[in-house]
């Protein structure tokens, strides 16, 4: 188990300010803080267990066919596949959220995948970005698309248009740190109702799932709660919530260059602020958001290597902007091909549009 967790030592971070900054695969590095915590909480901190247990139940599902590779191969591959942040592909969206790393991969395989979308300069509702990322993800929730929505759009109708920046930042923002806003968002309604501030919070696995985050419409929201006592509370939170947070010292900078925000307008500042993509590390900053020199190298070899597959993807780009079809499920690079889901692909068709802002 001790060499299991050097070889993923390499990518497997559950803090929240180095989760996405893995080293490249095959550069096998044993952290100094591998050697200063006992050896089962370190495989705690780092999510070892949940990715033995995920191998091994693999490895169970699909035996007869490993059987002819090896168990070692299996394991290797696997773990390649971890540190490379390709283990989540067309997995469910329990294995997706389960640990921080999961959740940073999802995050950049969904701008690698779709960066063609903001090249191009597409503008898609929150619908169709919804079945972009069940593309990835078939079970991935709609409640998780509308709250990323919602911080671009505001008080806008949920049939606007959004760049694809606009809403990649702010659904990072949501999807890595749901639990936590969940949290500030029962904070801030504390806050706006004027309740005892030394409330406990304790928070679950599901209890964003069906939070009722504030109405747009409330007078509150308006006026918002002070930013002074707001982070107080949120500095609270961070010491004691077993999720990840964003960095506290970037909190407090957001926080004191105001002196009231709204509960949106602290969603928006932390989709945009700087500092916060570098900690989380999963994405480019933005001026480098279309850019993906590897990414582009490689579709340049598969064109060479296939014959007509230039002309097929121009003729579906101009088709549609979205496929018209879910690829199969697969639990692993080994899980056999299996099931499909269909999208819900449903838009009302909106031409309203909103301009992508610049921060």
């Amino acid at each position: 188990m001790g060499a299991m967790a050097t070889e993923t030592d390499c990518n497997l971070d559950s803090g929240s300010q180095k989760a996405g900054a893995w080293k490249l695969p095959g550069q096998r590095m044993l952290s100094p803080e591998r050697l200063a915590l006992p050896d089962y909480e370190y495989l705690a901190q780092r999510h070892v267990l949940t990715y033995m247990e995920d191998a091994v139940c693999q490895l169970l599902e699909n035996r007869e066919d490993i059987g002819q590779y090896g168990i070692a191969r299996f394991f290797t591959e696997y773990f390649n596949s971890v540190c490379q942040g390709t283990h989540i592909l067309f997995r469910e969206f329990s294995f997706i959220q389960a640990t921080p790393h999961n959740r940073a991969s999802f995050l950049r395989a969904f701008w690698r995948c779709f960066r063609t979308v903001g090249k191009n300069g597409d503008l898609l509702t929150m619908r169709e970005y919804h079945c972009l990322l069940q593309l990835l993800c078939p079970d991935f929730p709609l409640e998780l698309t509308q709250k990323a929505a919602r911080i671009v759009l505001m008080d806008d109708a949920m049939d606007c248009l959004m760049s694809f920046s606009d809403f990649l930042f702010a659904f990072q923002i949501q999807f890595y740190y749901s639990e936590f806003l969940d949290s500030v968002a029962a904070i801030y309604q504390d806050l706006l109702s004027g309740k005892n501030p030394n409330t406990v919070i304790v928070p679950t696995s599901s209890s964003g799932q069906h939070r009722q985050r504030p109405a747009l419409g409330d007078a509150g929201m308006l006026d918002g709660v002070e930013a002074s006592l707001f982070y107080q509370r949120l500095e609270n939170l961070c010491d004691r919530h077993k999720y990840s947070c964003p960095p506290p010292a970037l909190v407090r900078e957001i926080l004191s260059n105001v002196q009231r925000l709204t509960f949106y307008g602290f969603l928006v500042a932390l989709s945009k602020h700087h500092g916060i993509n570098q900690a989380l590390g999963a994405l480019p900053d933005k001026g480098d958001l279309m850019h993906d020199p590897a990414m582009d190298e490689e579709l340049e070899r598969l064109l060479v290597q296939v014959p007509g597959l230039v002309n097929s993807i121009t003729a579906t780009s101009e088709a549609s902007c979205l496929p018209s079809r879910t690829p199969h499920r697969v639990g692993s690079p080994w899980k056999p091909l299996h099931r499909s889901r269909k999208l819900d692909a449903e838009s009302d068709g909106s031409t309203e549009e909103t301009d992508e802002s610049e921060t």
